[in-house]
């Protein structure tokens, strides 16, 4: 009674056909191992040369660290010399000192000058 049930119903008959077309596309047992094999050591040698290189690079970019440091430092001494200059000093002297004058800039902090000048 069950086997009349299951021939039956639609859904068991799919499956049964699913079965069956695994059991066809199965490739042959022998080959299987060698192609394992060979799989595994591919992606072994991919590894080991990803990491590799990995390293490599890692290893170039502590190497550029020190340059890269120099050249940053010589750019902030540029900066500040030209903020110290644009601001009516030096990089050399004090900016208040050297000019006699208030560098303090502020919004609403400004002189009214007669016209006469």
């Amino acid at each position: 009674m069950t086997d009349n049930r299951q021939n039956d119903n639609a859904a068991w008959r799919a499956a049964q056909q699913w079965r069956e077309r695994v059991q066809q596309t199965r490739p042959s047992q022998g080959a299987s191992g060698i192609r394992l094999l060979l799989t595994w050591l591919l992606f072994g040698a991919m590894l080991i040369i990803g990491t590799l290189l990995g390293l490599f690079f890692l290893v170039i970019g502590w190497a550029m660290l020190p340059f890269l440091r120099h050249r940053m430092k010589k750019r902030a001494e540029q900066v500040r010399a030209s903020r110290a200059q644009y601001a009516g000093g030096s990089a050399d002297h004090g900016g208040e000192a050297a000019t006699g004058r208030s560098q303090r800039v502020l919004d609403g902090e400004y002189e009214v000058r007669s016209r006469d000048n």
